[in-house]
């Protein structure tokens, strides 16, 4: 199924989605949203524009069949800041029979040259949740730019080309505060002025995130400090290692050199995924071991310290009596009543 698009901004956009797809639309708080035919398919299309020149645009939907939609305007198209969180996307330029496709947690920065249009293709019965960023550059460069200081040269070069001179297309790995942010989008219950103001600071905050992705990989003079879904799985090999090895005294920057990161990403994923640092999980799963060690194990609590690589036995009592509010002599006392 082919569906085309022929105006702007964003609101106008998905009102010529509807007409194509026969669907109904809802407007709230400058909020417009389509919900798919149910002979055709299921979910919903949303989004909104602001006066500054930026919109939002959601694709959260599962086609019955392929569907193309086919962005073709007789004037400049916006630049597009495009992200998948769920499924995946294909993107084509309109003169173009190539299609690159956008897997879930991969983002594209895309400018199309002269009137040259673009092509969304969905794949049949796929859930696929997928988020566009569009700015009309005529309208967004007039407003406080402040001359576009400390951008990457190549995306100031991108905001300043009003009348679209050169075609750009980025490929990267998805954000997980993009992914966060979305979640924010979908399920914040506010409404009237509060979800008008409310989404159009979500969409400067993930246009932020998605610049600051790109900066982050053209920076070839050092490692990348985005947190994305592949530094999460980074974290769970760090802490399988450290639950495995609970008698080493592991380091973090030897842990972040085995897991292939550097110490401040390592670091973050932790503060995101368990709210600690590395070292305070590392202390959290040892004292963990060793309660349990204290009340089902033979060991006395000289081997328990040993056992978890400590060589202090006064620290162990220490720490373990600020987290569990009892020296570890209670624990084997509760044993002894056991046996």
């Amino acid at each position: 199924m082919r569906i085309d698009v022929k105006t702007l901004p964003v609101h106008e956009i998905i009102q010529d989605i509807a007409e194509s797809i026969s669907a109904s639309v809802r407007n709230g708080s400058g909020e417009i949203t389509l919900e798919i035919p149910k002979e055709i398919g299921e979910g919903f299309i949303r989004g909104s524009s602001f006066d500054s020149g930026i919109g939002f645009i959601a694709y959260n939907c599962k086609f019955y069949e392929d569907v193309q939609i086919c962005f073709s305007l007789n004037t400049v198209h916006p630049l597009k800041f495009i992200f998948c969180s769920e499924g995946s996307v294909g993107h084509a330029f309109q003169d173009s029979a190539k299609i690159h496709t956008i897997e879930t947690y991969q983002n594209i920065i895309v400018s199309s040259s002269g009137y040259n249009g673009h092509v969304l293709h969905f794949k049949a019965n796929q859930s696929t949740h997928v988020s566009s960023l569009e700015i009309i550059r005529s309208v967004f460069s007039r407003r406080p730019n402040h001359d576009f200081k400390d951008l990457d040269p190549t995306l100031t070069s991108l905001f300043r080309d009003e009348v679209a001179e050169q075609q750009f297309f980025y490929q990267g790995n998805y954000s997980i505060k993009a992914a966060d942010l979305m979640d924010e989008v979908n399920q914040k219950n506010l409404t009237g002025f509060l979800r008008s103001i409310f989404l159009e600071g979500k969409a400067y905050e993930m246009l932020v995130i998605q610049i600051s992705q790109y900066q982050d990989d053209e920076d070839e003079n050092r490692l990348p400090q985005i947190l994305r879904k592949s530094d999460i799985d980074k974290v769970d090999y760090v802490a399988k290692r450290i639950q495995g090895d609970l008698g080493s005294n592991l380091t973090v920057e030897s842990l972040a050199k085995e897991a292939g990161t550097n110490v401040n990403k390592l670091q973050e994923g932790f503060k995101y995924v368990y709210d600690l640092t590395v070292n305070k999980y590392m202390q959290h799963i040892k004292l963990e071991a060793a309660k349990e060690m204290l009340i089902n194990s033979e060991k006395n609590i000289s081997e328990i310290v040993s056992a978890i690589g400590l060589n202090n036995r006064s620290y162990f009592s220490k720490i373990f009596k600020e987290k569990y509010g009892v020296n570890p002599k209670y624990f084997l006392k509760t044993r002894g009543k056991q046996e």
